[in-house]
């Protein structure tokens, strides 16, 4: 099983996370934030990832520091796992449905991090989570695992829906482009190494 154990410790956020990509979706979550820990939970969920994930943050503070380095922490996991990317799919896409909205995830590991991120929230707070931190969130998990992460909703509406349609799509692209394809020997690249 393609697994790691991954602890994060600074002045503002203490992390365990223990993640195995070739998993059930086995969830154990407590970041503290409600919203998060579901949000998180739709995203192991639905990649068939299990994660076992402990994050104590400056929460009297605010949001930002835990769910920013929740996503460095997972970054780097999946990033650890992977190495040197060899015999996986890399590319990941999903368009996925949540009720009236509509998102698109697509993904690709190819070592060169970078985020486009095209989601209206109208809402300033999702539960009780600030909406602009999801961004920052999808920024250092992209950031973390080396990836192109392409994000869009394509049909906007409740912005609960909308968000955890971003968790779900990611999940689901996640485990599309992880995957082991047998007729590979090394990295899906021309240039022999990514």
């Amino acid at each position: 099983m393609r697994a790691t154990h991954l602890e994060r410790s600074t002045n503002e956020t203490k992390i365990a996370l223990d993640l195995a990509l070739d998993g059930r979706g086995s969830i154990n979550i407590n970041t503290g934030i409600g919203f998060f820990d579901h949000m998180l939970t739709q995203f192991a969920r639905h990649g068939f990832i299990d994660m076992t994930l402990s994050v104590s943050g400056d929460l009297h503070v605010d949001f930002h520091h835990t769910i920013e380095d929740t996503g460095i922490a997972l970054g780097k996991a999946i990033n650890t796992i992977l190495g040197g990317k060899e015999r996986i799919c890399r590319y990941g896409h999903v368009l996925l449905p949540m009720d009236e909205t509509l998102t698109l995830c697509a993904i690709d590991f190819c070592g060169r991090p970078n985020l486009v991120f095209d989601v209206p929230f109208t809402a300033a707070k999702i539960g009780e989570v600030d909406s602009e931190l999801f961004r920052e969130f999808f920024k250092a998990f992209s950031d973390n695992a080396a990836c192109a992460l392409h994000l869009k909703t394509m049909a906007a509406g409740n912005n609960h829906h909308m968000a955890e349609g971003l968790f779900k799509a990611l999940g689901k692209a996640v485990d599309q482009a992880v995957m082991i394809d047998e007729r590979l020997t090394g990295a899906m690249t021309t240039k022999g190494l990514l």
